[in-house]
């Protein structure tokens, strides 16, 4: 039988590349004559291995390494520079896997930092889709970045550390400048310009997936109501529940032990993303916040990677030289602090009550699909819009803070830690009912009858007809 081939290219990262799996995974199974190959890029400091999936179906690739030029960037740059130096191996790959007469061609699907690739789309005669990571209320406040920007000629630095709001389409209040990623103000770095170059490019794709699902989102979703030439599909929520990535098993193991001894629902959960490391002074103050708040905990601390290069935290040797005297042996029969941590695994745990989340979208839907009530400390990228929309827009969860950003001076208390740890741990609070509530819809949508289930027909349904003449005259 001959195979309808879609290509995806995710960004490097976890949190990408695990959703750009669980979708293809979606398709291949809802269609059996659609496969996938999925194009790996890993960042120069990665040190885990690659992607694999277990069906016949979807292939994964990962593209040999590539050298970027030296020099001072920030991060977004070099995330661009770097997609764009695998244009050439992307184009190769797609060249050796078009040879065969059994493949159709049926487009490209890329991650929202992989737009670059549309180009390589292009030269191949098909179209580009995108499948959106993050939530569809960010996804419409870059459109309205964009256009406010390109047409209004907004300037946005008004909004820098700001409590100046925005009226958003895809957010039910108005957004506070306080909570706008860090990267939009970013003029010098080139960040800026960045998120626009991408955001101006969404514009060709012929469609949108986004890991969210129309209950959760539907303001956000409704705002997309117009625009017809370019659909937006959501059709999460996509989760890889199944396995864990980067720690020991044998740290797993030990991990999940210590769960087992504990009641059900009385851990509070402190994790931070694979990104998430704070300074020693903040170290403390959360020690000593967690130790006033009298909560069992289970806390995932790690070091930042050194100062000036670019690399994902590690774990302490020694986690005693960050900690406040004594904190340990004080707090042995309430707590256990740990380096890298099963993150879905504990989240699935009856023990777990609670979790102090960066508010990364995959996290947020992991903690919905587990139905674990959230205290937002957001750091970096989207995540305190995410917090703002989960807590002002959603209700879904608590608030210590919406606008932590990790390259600020602001130290969050110890008091005020307390404070969100003990609301967080309220057994009656409003936003622990809304999440359980949510976790019985999240677990309804991808089963057939469910909003999801529908688009991601939809999806395949559009993607079919847009295959170009010359693809199909093949057949």
């Amino acid at each position: 039988m001959e195979q309808t081939e879609l290509v995806f290219i995710p960004s490097p990262g976890i949190g990408h590349l695990a959703a750009t799996v669980e979708i293809a995974k979606l398709l291949t199974q809802r269609d059996r004559r659609v496969s996938v190959t999925v194009f790996i890029m890993k960042f120069p400091f990665e040190s885990n291995g690659g992607m694999t999936s277990d069906s016949d179906s979807i292939r994964c690739v990962t593209l040999p390494s590539v050298e970027i030029s030296s020099g001072p960037m920030s991060p977004g740059v070099f995330l661009t520079e770097f997609v764009k130096a695998h244009i050439p191996l992307v184009r190769d790959a797609v060249h050796e896997l078009t040879r065969s007469n059994s493949v159709r061609l049926a487009g490209f699907v890329i991650d929202m930092f992989c737009t670059p690739m549309i180009d390589v789309a292009d030269e191949f005669g098909v179209p580009s889709y995108l499948f959106f990571t993050s939530s569809a209320a960010f996804l419409g406040f870059m459109f309205h970045f964009q256009f406010l920007h390109d047409y209004k000629g907004l300037d946005f630095n008004e909004f820098k550390d700001s409590d100046a709001v925005l009226e958003v389409p895809s957010y039910v209040n108005s957004v506070p400048g306080k909570v706008f990623p860090s990267v939009m103000f970013d003029k010098e770095g080139g960040g800026t310009e960045m998120l626009l170059h991408h955001t101006r490019r969404f514009k060709q794709v012929k469609g949108i997936m986004v890991n969210t699902f129309v209950e959760l989102e539907s303001h956000a979703i409704q705002s997309f109501s117009g625009c017809k030439a370019r659909p937006v599909y959501p059709v999460g929520p996509l989760l890889n529940i199944h396995v864990g990535s980067g720690g020991a098993q044998q740290d797993a193991n030990a991990i999940m032990s210590w769960l087992d001894d504990q009641p059900p629902s009385s851990v509070v959960f402190l994790c931070f993303g694979s990104m998430g490391s704070f300074g020693v002074d903040q170290i403390k103050e959360r020690a000593h916040g967690l130790e006033h708040s009298g909560q069992r905990f289970l806390w995932s601390l790690r070091q930042p990677s050194p100062k000036g290069r670019m690399g994902f935290p590690s774990d302490y040797a020694n986690v005693k030289e960050v900690l406040p005297e004594g904190f340990l042996h004080r707090m042995a029969g309430t707590g256990k602090v740990i380096g890298w941590a099963p993150q879905v695994a504990v989240l699935a745990h009856p023990a777990i009550g609670g979790f102090v989340s960066h508010c990364g979208w995959n996290s947020i839907l992991e903690s919905i699909w587990y139905g674990v009530p959230i205290a937002t400390w957001p750091m970096y990228a989207e995540q305190q819009i995410n917090a703002f929309q989960m807590v002002k827009d959603l209700g879904l969860v608590v608030e210590i803070k919406i606008d932590y950003n990790k390259d600020s001076s602001y130290i969050v208390s110890a008091r005020e830690i307390e404070n969100g740890l003990k609301n967080l741990m309220n057994m009656n609070n409003e936003a622990r009912v809304k999440m359980k509530e949510m976790q019985k819809i999240s677990r309804t949508v991808m089963i057939d009858g469910g909003s999801s289930h529908f688009f991601l027909g939809q999806f395949i349904e559009d993607m079919i007809a847009n295959i170009p003449c010359k693809q199909q005259s093949e057949t």
